[in-house]
């Protein structure tokens, strides 16, 4: 089992920024892929950014060049920096990991509102 606890999420102006975290504990030795996806009401959840296998990382092309992910191992912890954000970038996001066999871990979500 893995287990996640998110923070970071909130209210933020056009143009801000907010940077979210997900520390992670249980079997972390487990995770090969891990990252976050974002749900904005009436979508389906889809991926922002995430590590996969090593250090490479995937970014959806709507985040690219406004959003970071990064991690501490020694925290067990993953970031996701955002700048330049946008009303569209407004979504619950989830913290998520895969394990080695296929199962899928997801944190409780954090709101993050871009409004003016």
């Amino acid at each position: 089992q893995v287990q996640f606890v998110e923070s970071g999420g909130g209210l933020v102006q056009p143009g801000g920024s907010l940077r979210l975290s997900c520390a992670a504990s249980g079997s972390i030795f487990s995770i090969y892929r891990m990252g976050w996806y974002r749900q904005a009401p009436g979508n389906q959840r889809e991926l922002v950014a995430v590590f996969t296998n090593g250090d490479n990382v995937n970014y959806a092309d709507s985040v690219k060049g406004r959003f970071t992910i990064s991690r501490d191992n020694a925290k067990n912890t993953v970031y996701l920096q955002m700048s330049s954000l946008k009303p569209e970038d407004t979504a619950v996001y989830y913290c998520y990991a895969k394990s080695w066999n296929m199962r899928d871990y997801w944190g409780q979500g954090s709101q993050v509102t871009v409004s003016s």
